[in-house]
């Protein structure tokens, strides 16, 4: 028979340390605390989050849930060991999900895999994550710090997150609303947000042969990192006050399939969105990752959402009423083309393969 060991096995000894995951969950409390709504019920530690719909204020109201994470953005953080805003990008490709159907974002619940906890860096990544919940005000209601010993690596991670919003049943957003002579308005995005960073880090960092701390191009004030971790843009509460002040219809989410993959997803049959290149500018890291890759047109489009986040459907005669909410949510709108009569999908128009104006 084999005999036992002389020393007791312990937890921590065969690699998840209960006392760093207490010690962790003490320091994201504060931090949660401050992400708090009135309909929150119960406190951190609970073994479910509470959250009361307020149904005076509802009569009909419709729950919309969505889930997402941040992909291989995740080992640029690790990389760099920079985690304070990619718990934003978190938020972001959750709750600008919710907006696309009219929804107000009520609730956040993350979800975080290590190989082993370190408190400073779990609170830095839910102080992104509270951070994000605070400016589109939704609750950061619970989460789980999961500890895989043996799966990650002590300073591995994956970061995803759960939201769930609510709309009046009769001003839901999406398709069955568009209508032939809608104007699209692009919102800017600066970065890549959270999407096709497995095609920019093969490019730059294994191609190219880039370091992180370089400059991001010739010339350029900005390192590689900074580009690649820039945080999302939080769309959400621009959209609702849009959403509120003029007759929008749909909006889209430029995610991972780029203005092509997702731009038709919020119309209907028979309708299509013409969409004008030139109309906005592109951020420089495109260019980069397409000429380090020889990445062709196509396959540039599909994959990144080339300066534009997320795409506002609404009627003709209430573009300057949604143009004036979204510039006072803090955003710079442009009109990027209308929609129009023709099988379901996108038309680019104009010289070039997108958006000719650099920024």
């Amino acid at each position: 028979m084999t005999e036992p060991t002389s020393t007791p096995a312990t937890y921590a000894g065969a690699g998840v340390d209960i006392d760093a995951g207490e010690e962790a969950v003490d320091r994201i409390r504060p931090l949660v605390a401050t992400t708090l709504r009135p309909e929150v019920l119960g406190g951190l530690g609970d073994f479910g989050g509470l959250f009361a719909v307020d149904t005076e204020r509802y009569s009909r109201p419709v729950l919309v849930a969505c889930t997402d994470g941040v992909g291989t953005k995740a080992l640029i953080a690790q990389a760099c060991g920079r985690y304070d805003t990619i718990g934003v990008d978190l938020v972001a490709m959750c709750v600008d999900d919710l907006v696309c159907q009219g929804a107000e974002p009520l609730f956040f619940l993350d979800y975080i895999s290590t190989g082993a906890v370190d408190p400073t860096q779990m609170t830095e990544l839910v102080g992104g994550v509270a951070n994000g919940c605070r400016q589109v005000g939704a609750a950061l209601l619970g989460g789980e710090m999961a500890e895989h010993a043996g799966v990650m690596k002590p300073g591995e991670f994956d970061l995803v997150g759960f939201a769930v919003g609510v709309v009046e049943r009769e001003k839901i957003l999406g398709s069955g609303r568009v209508r032939d002579g809608d104007i699209l308005i692009g919102l800017p995005s600066p970065g890549l947000r959270s999407n096709g960073y497995t095609l920019a880090r093969h490019v730059l960092l294994e191609r190219a042969g880039l370091a992180l701390d370089a400059p991001a191009w010739e010339g350029a004030t900005t390192s590689v990192a900074d580009e690649l971790l820039l945080p999302s843009v939080l769309y959400t509460p621009a959209v609702l006050s849009a959403i509120a002040a003029a007759d929008v219809h749909a909006v889209a989410h430029i995610t991972g399939g780029g203005i092509p993959g997702n731009l038709p997803r919020a119309l209907p049959d028979g309708l299509r969105a013409v969409v004008e290149r030139g109309t906005w500018g592109v951020p420089r890291i495109f260019a980069e990752v397409q000429r380090l890759g020889r990445v062709e047109d196509e396959e540039m489009l599909r994959v990144f959402n080339l300066g534009l986040g997320m795409v506002v459907m609404v009627s003709a005669d209430g573009v300057d009423v949604a143009l004036d909410a979204l510039r006072g949510g803090g955003l710079d709108p442009v009109v990027v083309g209308r929609v129009e009569p023709g099988p379901r999908g996108v038309e680019l128009t104009g010289p070039e393969p997108w958006g000719s104006r650099e920024v």
